[in-house]
């Protein structure tokens, strides 16, 4: 009997501890890691802005999905807005984000952006992983490292990107260039910084025509500078040797739509970057752009699990796969979840200085599969600045089907370019202005008709005389 009732009682007690184990305040106590989301959803940058918003809802269920695996009491939730690409509105969201207590972000995209919120992030120890920001440090206001300590990114910069391109004008033999950038830290970057480059390899930069960030509506004006800046140039050199190098976002097909289907503009190629490569803005220039290729710099790296993430993406609808910022912003979203999780395990709470130390010894071991999941994004190495230290540049361009296609690499290790599509300058032809002319010569105008009316009522009166 003693046995028995010792038995029951037993029972009883694990009854009542799976019960409470099970009930909803018990499952309630899993903690919820919050992380701000800072994309372009509607401005100049907004193709690839839903494409991270996409991604990032694989991310969230993929990431939930580990936690649950691992017996870990988390979870992620990410809250998106809309920047614009707008470096006040962005500073206006962190700060919103922010007073919510949420302070962690991945993004914002623009290294205009990042300059405008680092001063609000840095006094109040906000952790971001930019996956798209490429200007130099120097260039966004970090003097030295310790500066940019609370700041990550996970793309090359573009003292990367601008080796790149400047490798493909050499490579084509460019002797000449017209730069037209957008005035923000970004363009204004990348035009410092491949200047110099330009300088020592002897390609002569004929004109730099920068526009406002807040983007114009009418580009006669840029067009026009543009056009007298190329002529001007093909008075020294041949249309193979002329190119125009665009340091811009998605507006610059604004700008080829206002242009004569005839300018010069479309007889020289045109170099583009990572704000232009793969937009899906070349539907409404598809005759210009096809002849010009814009050929366009991305930063290009995929790692062990970039075909299971297409698969998932595919499978809900998103598209074909990813682009290059998404798989950065992936692989960012759990960057910041696992180092989150390994600071609580170090500290038992959260500290945001201990959180910048912890991020790139996660991002090593995560690279390294060392949590049991790969990044979608290739090896992540960070340099002293927390910034992406190296990765190739896939070249994309237009063809003549008017889409995105792949025409070559450019290897970081060996810096040199394996050309899929070697570009050649458009064909240059006169037909509208021969046409024009050979038709005034052959058909008579009406001056013609009216000389010979006259011609015939002269001999029609000395006919009637005689």
């Amino acid at each position: 009997m003693i046995v028995h009732e010792v038995m029951r009682k037993v029972w009883v007690l694990l009854a009542i501890v799976t019960a409470l184990l099970l009930s909803p305040t018990a499952l309630a106590e899993k903690q919820t890691i919050k992380i701000g989301v800072l994309v372009d959803l509607s401005g100049d940058l907004s193709t690839y802005g839903n494409d991270i918003k996409d991604t990032l809802s694989i991310a969230k269920d993929k990431i939930n999905e580990y936690f649950e695996e691992k017996g870990l009491p988390y979870q992620v939730e990410f809250v998106v807005e809309d920047t614009q690409i707008n470096p006040t509105r962005a500073l206006e969201l962190t700060q919103e984000l922010y007073s919510k207590g949420i302070k962690l972000i991945v993004g914002p995209m623009g290294s205009g952006e990042v300059a405008n919120i680092k001063g609000f992030v840095t006094n109040n120890k906000i952790i971001i992983i930019s996956p798209s920001s490429t200007a130099l440090p120097q260039i966004i206001g970090f003097a030295k490292p310790e500066d940019k300590k609370y700041i990550f990114r996970f793309v090359g910069t573009d003292d990367l990107q601008t080796d790149a391109i400047t490798g493909e004008l050499k490579d084509l033999g460019i002797k000449a260039v017209v730069i037209v950038y957008r005035d923000n830290a970004w363009g204004r970057g990348l035009y410092e910084c491949i200047k110099p480059k330009l300088e020592n390899e002897g390609i002569e930069i004929g004109e730099v025509i920068p526009y406002p960030d807040q983007i114009p509506t009418d580009w006669s004006t840029h067009i026009a500078s543009a056009e007298n800046a190329v002529n001007d140039l093909l008075k020294k050199y041949n249309t193979k040797e002329v190119a125009i190098v665009a340091f811009s976002y998605e507006e610059i097909f604004t700008m080829m739509a206002q242009a004569d289907q005839n300018s010069v503009l479309f007889k020289v190629l045109w170099f583009g970057c990572d704000g232009t490569a793969k937009s899906d803005k070349i539907s409404d220039v598809c005759g210009k752009v096809e002849k010009v290729g814009m050929y366009s710099t991305l930063f290009s790296s995929k790692g062990k699990a970039y075909e299971e993430l297409v698969e998932e993406y595919q499978k809900r609808g998103f598209g074909e796969h990813p682009y290059q910022y998404a798989l950065n912003a992936y692989d960012a979203a759990w960057v910041l979840a696992l180092s989150y999780v390994e600071v609580i395990n170090k500290t038992g709470s959260y500290d945001p200085d201990v959180m910048a130390e912890t991020i790139p010894v996660v991002t090593e071991k995560y690279s390294n599969g060392e949590y049991g999941v790969y990044p979608v994004s290739g090896y992540i190495k960070l340099n002293e600045w927390n910034d992406r230290a190296s990765g190739d540049y896939a070249i994309w361009y237009v063809n003549d089907q008017c889409e995105w296609d792949l025409a070559g690499i450019w290897k970081f290790e060996t810096k040199t370019i394996e050309w899929m599509h070697k570009p050649s300058a458009p064909v240059v032809t006169e037909e509208t202005t021969t046409a024009t002319v050979a038709t005034t010569e052959k058909t008579p105008g009406f001056e013609g008709v009216l000389a010979v009316a006259g011609l015939l009522a002269v001999v029609y009166a000395i006919r009637r005389r005689a």
